[in-house]
């Protein structure tokens, strides 16, 4: 009796670690669509969900899924979505470390760093990505198609070309500091440069 008590306890500890691992991804439903397919006696319908999924803190993929129910279309959606994860490098875990574009087919984006306080000023999936993915501050902008799987693709193509200037210094065999402090000297020159000419 008490060893069937033990097992039972042990499979719900094993359900619960699951819901955390769940838990502390976050997704949001980008769009559903419903399809059709033409057969021998009729038509069967179905639904297609895009999906992305992030932890808020650097870390963010997309799926998408087709089943005959929309919940379950969601749920393929969401376990592909957590199987293509990819990391993005944040600025002060807030924003971009410097601009980006991306292209997938028609939809192109550009996405821009911001300071403190602006908030994600993005529209339709682009914000859909940024909050998942834990950025506060940033301008975003789609140019081309509106069709949200190319801009959830674009959007991910801007997002992989993102470097820290840890991986930019390894790769240069400098220090990080020299690259901040160039990225500052610059703001500061362009900064005096407005003065001068106001």
């Amino acid at each position: 009796m008490a060893e069937e008590r033990g097992r039972g306890r042990g499979r719900g500890d094993r359900r619960k670690g699951r819901d955390e691992e769940q838990s502390e991804f976050v997704d949001k439903l980008v769009g559903i669509n419903r399809v059709a397919k033409t057969v021998k006696g009729g038509k069967n319908f179905g639904f297609a969900a895009l999906v992305v999924v992030g932890d808020q803190k650097g870390r963010a993929g997309f799926g998408k899924g087709k089943a005959r129910e929309v919940p379950e279309a969601i749920r393929k959606a969401t376990e592909e979505a957590k199987r293509n994860m990819v990391r993005v490098p944040l600025r002060e875990g807030r924003t971009l470390h410097h601009d980006g574009r991306g292209r997938h087919g028609a939809g192109k984006v550009v996405l821009r760093a911001a300071p403190p306080g602006t908030g994600v000023i993005a529209g339709g999936p682009m914000r859909a990505v940024m909050e998942v993915l834990g950025i506060q501050d940033v301008v975003g902008k789609s140019i081309g198609s509106s069709n949200p799987y190319n801009m959830v693709r674009a959007t991910f193509a801007a997002l992989k070309a993102q470097a820290s200037p840890r991986s930019v210094a390894s790769k240069r065999s400098l220090k990080v500091q020299d690259i901040v402090g160039r990225r500052t000297d610059g703001a500061s020159e362009a900064g005096m440069a407005e003065a001068a000419e106001a």
